[in-house]
């Protein structure tokens, strides 16, 4: 795999020119307040455990599917919890955005574990933790999820509806949902169209689990997507300094590489198991929650998504049958790049603006509306 480069394409002030023009200026302000309080999530220990506990001690999970839980705390009465996709880690999938989210509050991540993974576990996680924001400090949270991440939160979100359950939740965000297998793979596909459906491919439909051999193809085919974006160095060097590059590259790499054959197999299995949201649209599942819910898909999702995948069907079709407040919207950029799926880091000041519209109507207490 070819090294990372982090040697500058453009200057600074070519950089000006190619860009927003407020955009360099936004991230030289960012990356001195970095240097005064740099980026430093902490291992976080929850104030509750019950349902947690209630899974380890039934045997259905064990400690090492156990997400590791960080935190940066700050005042703020809008705390998130962020869930990634299945790369990069929370903590770098919101790596440009961390700023913007903890002057709204602290800000939690979810990073899964590396040899494993339990629905099962993870939810009762999420679970414990909303009531620690909830009942312990009184900060109901918003839950930010993006790509894998957001179809979790959608199964999460369904099976508490099933159940009866309510949840206490400020709101919601889901970047690039995919949230059912068919999202990657088409049914009946004899070969998958996407890069990414020929990652997950191996790990679906099999008795075996895919040998080493198959695991570094999909790691590699990971490795490129990462990369793709981070060798357009143009618009990088706007948007982090050198050392950020190295410790984003670096951070991402190490995910990717130290995933293992099971973690990776049970991460796939939970998706294969999630239904697909539109099977489930005619049932009394719905709606989901009413809490405000912001959805963003990507101008380019054709390029991850299968055709005709069935989360950014209904999301697109009918979203308020899901989230009655709701705003479904495409990202666009219109002077550089195709926004790309999920593409928080190379197209942060793309998503910024409904994000930031979101989390400042959560705080004027007016809903979310269309546009």
């Amino acid at each position: 795999m070819p090294a990372l480069s982090f040697a500058p394409a453009i200057s600074f002030l070519a950089a000006f020119g190619r860009v927003s023009p407020t955009q360099p200026l936004r991230t030289f302000i960012r990356t001195t307040g970095y240097k005064l309080r740099p980026p430093r999530p902490m291992p976080h220990a929850p104030l509750v455990r019950t349902a947690q506990n209630a899974v380890l001690r039934t045997g259905r999970a064990g400690p090492h599917q156990m997400a590791a839980l960080l935190s940066e705390q700050r005042k703020g009465p809008v705390p998130t919890i962020v869930f990634g996709g299945f790369v990069p880690d929370a903590t770098e999938q919101v790596f440009l955005m961390r700023g913007f989210l903890l002057k709204n509050g602290s800000v939690y991540y979810l990073n899964y574990p590396r040899n494993g993974f339990s629905t099962d576990l993870l939810f009762a996680q999420l679970d414990d933790l909303v009531e620690e924001l909830t009942q312990e400090h009184g900060t109901p949270p918003v839950i930010f999820a993006v790509s894998f991440g957001a179809g979790l939160i959608i199964e999460w979100l369904k099976r508490a509806r099933r159940d009866g359950r309510s949840l206490d939740l400020r709101g919601i965000v889901l970047v690039s949902p995919v949230a059912c297998i068919e999202d990657l793979l088409a049914p009946g596909e004899a070969k998958p169209s996407t890069l990414l459906g020929r990652a997950v491919k191996p790990f679906i439909n099999r008795e075996a689990p895919p040998d080493e051999r198959q695991i570094e193809k999909t790691r590699t085919i990971f490795a490129r997507m990462f990369e793709a974006g981070a060798q357009n160095k143009a618009a990088l060097a706007a948007l982090m300094s050198r050392d950020e590059l190295r410790h984003l590259h670096t951070s991402v790499m190490a995910t990717i590489a130290g995933v293992d054959t099971q973690g990776a197999c049970e991460r796939m299995q939970a998706l294969k198991q999630f239904e697909s949201p539109s099977s489930y649209f005619s049932q009394a599942l719905l709606p989901l929650t009413p809490v405000p819910t912001l959805i963003l898909f990507a101008e380019n999702e054709d390029a991850i998504l299968a055709a005709h995948a069935p989360t950014r069907f209904v999301m697109e079709a009918a979203h308020r049958a899901y989230f009655p407040s709701s705003h479904c919207q495409t990202i666009y950029n219109h002077r550089g790049s195709p926004v790309q799926h999920a593409s928080l880091v190379f197209h942060c000041f793309n998503f910024l603006p409904p994000i930031s519209r979101f989390y400042r109507g959560l705080k004027t207490g007016k809903l979310l509306r269309a546009a």
